[in-house]
């Protein structure tokens, strides 16, 4: 019998338009409350984008405002540069 081979999920990162694989790149969550952030544990409820590991993404997809679009709200300056400092923080 032939040995199934396991679908690997992909997505689109936001910021350079590349499909990857899902476990390599970072999810951007919108909770049930509204809130924004950052889920690397990739487990939070809520709609997601994803983006790649890397703060030059989180700022191409910041500066065209795809984040927003693709979770249905508006982010404000303040959400982004807290991701940002959480991102440079969690790849030290």
């Amino acid at each position: 019998m032939e040995k199934k081979v396991k679908k690997i999920p992909m997505r689109q990162c936001l910021g350079c338009n590349e499909h990857k694989p899902k476990a390599e790149l970072l999810r951007v969550v919108r909770s049930p409350e509204g809130e924004i952030s950052l889920d690397f544990t990739g487990k939070k409820s809520g709609r997601g984008a994803y983006i790649c590991r890397d703060v030059k993404c989180l700022r191409r997809a910041r500066k065209s405002g795809r984040i927003g679009k693709n979770l249905d709200c508006p982010i404000s300056d303040s959400v982004y540069d807290a991701m940002e400092q959480e991102l440079e923080a969690h790849d030290e």
